[in-house]
Protein backbone atom coordinates (compact mmCIF):
# COMPACT_ATOMS: atom_id res chain seq x y z
CA UNK A 1 0.00 0.00 0.00
CA UNK A 2 1.42 3.30 -1.34
CA UNK A 3 0.91 6.43 1.30
CA UNK A 4 2.11 10.19 0.92
CA UNK A 5 5.41 10.91 1.25
CA UNK A 6 5.68 12.71 4.74
CA UNK A 7 3.79 9.58 6.46
CA UNK A 8 5.54 6.92 4.12
CA UNK A 9 8.39 6.42 6.34
CA UNK A 10 6.78 6.49 9.77
CA UNK A 11 7.33 3.46 11.38
CA UNK A 12 3.31 1.89 12.25
CA UNK A 13 3.65 2.09 16.60
CA UNK A 14 4.93 5.81 16.57
CA UNK A 15 3.37 8.04 18.43
CA UNK A 16 3.81 10.29 15.70
CA UNK A 17 0.23 12.04 14.64
CA UNK A 18 0.47 12.53 11.02
CA UNK A 19 -0.53 8.76 10.04
CA UNK A 20 -3.90 9.43 12.01
CA UNK A 21 -4.37 12.96 10.68
CA UNK A 22 -3.18 11.93 6.80
CA UNK A 23 -5.72 8.60 7.08
CA UNK A 24 -8.24 10.41 8.78
CA UNK A 25 -8.54 14.04 8.43
CA UNK A 26 -6.74 15.58 5.95
CA UNK A 27 -7.82 16.49 2.62
CA UNK A 28 -11.29 14.96 3.59
CA UNK A 29 -14.27 18.02 3.32
CA UNK A 30 -15.62 19.89 6.56
CA UNK A 31 -18.90 21.15 7.13
CA UNK A 32 -18.67 21.85 10.77
CA UNK A 33 -17.69 25.59 11.69
CA UNK A 34 -15.89 24.63 14.68
CA UNK A 35 -13.72 22.37 12.83
CA UNK A 36 -13.24 24.63 9.78
CA UNK A 37 -12.13 27.58 12.83
CA UNK A 38 -9.71 24.90 14.23
CA UNK A 39 -8.15 24.08 11.21
CA UNK A 40 -7.71 27.82 10.54
CA UNK A 41 -6.34 27.84 14.13
CA UNK A 42 -3.56 25.22 13.99
CA UNK A 43 -2.71 26.42 10.33
CA UNK A 44 -2.17 30.07 11.44
CA UNK A 45 0.05 28.50 14.64
CA UNK A 46 2.13 26.36 12.74
CA UNK A 47 3.69 28.96 10.68
CA UNK A 48 7.48 28.19 11.46
CA UNK A 49 7.03 25.05 13.22
CA UNK A 50 6.34 21.56 12.66
CA UNK A 51 2.69 20.34 11.91
CA UNK A 52 3.78 17.37 14.04
CA UNK A 53 4.42 19.69 17.20
CA UNK A 54 0.61 21.53 16.35
CA UNK A 55 -0.79 17.80 16.29
CA UNK A 56 0.37 16.56 19.65
CA UNK A 57 -0.45 20.35 20.82
CA UNK A 58 -4.10 19.78 19.43
CA UNK A 59 -5.79 18.62 22.68
CA UNK A 60 -4.16 21.69 24.75
CA UNK A 61 -5.17 23.79 21.15
CA UNK A 62 -8.93 22.33 21.98
CA UNK A 63 -8.73 23.63 25.57
CA UNK A 64 -7.88 26.96 25.66
CA UNK A 65 -9.45 27.88 23.21
CA UNK A 66 -13.27 26.78 24.33
CA UNK A 67 -13.57 23.91 21.93
CA UNK A 68 -13.34 26.27 19.08
CA UNK A 69 -16.38 27.41 19.94
CA UNK A 70 -16.63 30.33 17.78
CA UNK A 71 -18.50 32.84 19.17
CA UNK A 72 -16.56 32.03 23.05
CA UNK A 73 -13.44 32.95 21.36
CA UNK A 74 -14.67 35.87 19.55
CA UNK A 75 -15.71 37.27 23.13
CA UNK A 76 -11.94 36.64 24.62
CA UNK A 77 -10.65 39.56 26.18
CA UNK A 78 -7.51 40.45 27.24
CA UNK A 79 -7.70 38.65 30.55
CA UNK A 80 -7.95 35.59 27.84
CA UNK A 81 -5.34 36.95 26.08
CA UNK A 82 -2.97 37.01 29.11
CA UNK A 83 -4.43 33.58 29.90
CA UNK A 84 -3.44 31.96 26.75
CA UNK A 85 0.03 33.69 26.50
CA UNK A 86 0.66 31.93 29.47
CA UNK A 87 -0.45 28.38 28.40
CA UNK A 88 2.33 26.39 27.89
CA UNK A 89 0.49 23.58 26.28
CA UNK A 90 -0.30 25.90 22.61
CA UNK A 91 1.81 28.20 20.94
CA UNK A 92 2.88 31.63 23.16
CA UNK A 93 2.85 34.06 20.43
CA UNK A 94 0.71 36.96 20.80
CA UNK A 95 0.13 37.82 17.28
CA UNK A 96 -1.01 34.37 16.54
CA UNK A 97 -3.72 34.69 19.91
CA UNK A 98 -4.95 37.73 18.65
CA UNK A 99 -5.14 36.47 14.95
CA UNK A 100 -7.34 33.83 16.34
CA UNK A 101 -9.62 36.35 18.22
CA UNK A 102 -9.86 38.20 15.27
CA UNK A 103 -11.03 35.71 12.99
CA UNK A 104 -13.23 34.15 15.41
CA UNK A 105 -14.94 37.67 15.11
CA UNK A 106 -14.87 37.53 10.95
CA UNK A 107 -16.43 34.21 11.11
CA UNK A 108 -18.95 35.41 13.08
CA UNK A 109 -19.82 37.77 10.62
CA UNK A 110 -19.74 35.77 7.48
CA UNK A 111 -21.87 33.46 9.38
CA UNK A 112 -24.65 36.68 9.47
CA UNK A 113 -23.82 37.39 6.12
CA UNK A 114 -23.86 33.72 4.76
CA UNK A 115 -25.56 30.97 7.50
CA UNK A 116 -22.19 29.74 7.89
CA UNK A 117 -18.13 29.74 7.56
CA UNK A 118 -18.70 27.00 4.89
CA UNK A 119 -20.99 28.65 3.03
CA UNK A 120 -18.76 31.53 2.81
CA UNK A 121 -16.48 29.06 1.69
CA UNK A 122 -18.73 27.28 -0.75
CA UNK A 123 -19.42 30.47 -2.18
CA UNK A 124 -16.23 31.26 -3.76
CA UNK A 125 -15.50 27.89 -4.92
CA UNK A 126 -13.72 27.22 -7.25
CA UNK A 127 -10.91 29.98 -7.52
CA UNK A 128 -6.93 29.22 -7.40
CA UNK A 129 -4.66 29.89 -4.82
CA UNK A 130 -4.02 33.50 -5.59
CA UNK A 131 -7.70 34.37 -5.20
CA UNK A 132 -8.13 32.37 -2.13
CA UNK A 133 -4.87 34.66 -0.33
CA UNK A 134 -6.27 37.61 -1.55
CA UNK A 135 -9.86 36.94 -0.48
CA UNK A 136 -8.24 36.10 2.85
CA UNK A 137 -5.93 38.52 3.25
CA UNK A 138 -9.03 40.36 3.53
CA UNK A 139 -11.08 39.31 5.35
CA UNK A 140 -8.64 37.93 8.12
CA UNK A 141 -5.25 38.33 10.25
CA UNK A 142 -1.97 36.52 9.71
CA UNK A 143 -2.85 34.64 6.62
CA UNK A 144 -0.49 33.73 4.23
CA UNK A 145 -0.34 31.86 1.06
CA UNK A 146 1.49 28.44 3.00
CA UNK A 147 -1.37 28.86 5.92
CA UNK A 148 -4.45 29.54 3.07
CA UNK A 149 -3.10 26.70 1.04
CA UNK A 150 -2.66 24.04 3.84
CA UNK A 151 -6.26 25.45 5.39
CA UNK A 152 -7.87 24.90 2.19
CA UNK A 153 -6.43 21.99 0.98
CA UNK A 154 -6.99 20.27 4.72
CA UNK A 155 -10.35 20.77 4.05
CA UNK A 156 -11.10 19.73 0.53
CA UNK A 157 -10.94 23.29 -1.46
CA UNK A 158 -7.64 22.83 -3.08
CA UNK A 159 -6.36 19.79 -4.72
CA UNK A 160 -2.99 18.03 -3.43
CA UNK A 161 -3.68 16.72 0.19
CA UNK A 162 -2.61 13.25 -0.89
CA UNK A 163 -0.59 11.72 -4.08
CA UNK A 164 -2.41 10.17 -6.61
CA UNK A 165 -1.70 6.29 -5.78
CA UNK A 166 -2.23 7.07 -2.16
CA UNK A 167 -4.30 4.82 -0.17
CA UNK A 168 -6.18 7.39 1.06
CA UNK A 169 -6.34 9.70 -2.27
CA UNK A 170 -9.55 7.72 -3.68
CA UNK A 171 -11.58 7.74 -0.02
CA UNK A 172 -10.53 11.82 -0.14
CA UNK A 173 -12.24 12.30 -3.91
CA UNK A 174 -15.12 9.75 -3.08
CA UNK A 175 -15.84 12.08 -0.24
CA UNK A 176 -16.23 15.11 -1.81
CA UNK A 177 -19.18 16.74 -2.56
CA UNK A 178 -19.65 16.78 -6.86
CA UNK A 179 -19.02 20.48 -7.03
CA UNK A 180 -15.63 20.23 -4.95
CA UNK A 181 -13.90 17.43 -7.14
CA UNK A 182 -13.57 20.67 -10.05
CA UNK A 183 -10.48 21.83 -8.23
Amino acid sequence: MSYCDFVRDLPPDSDNPNRHYHDRVYGFPVADDAVLFERLVLEINQAGLSWTLILKKQASFQAAYAGFDIAAVAAFDDGDRARLLADAGIVRNRLKINAAIHNAQQILRLQQSHGSFKNWLDAHHPQDLAAWVKLFKREFKFVGGEIVNEFLMSCGYLPGAHQPGCAVYDDVCAAMPPWCRTV
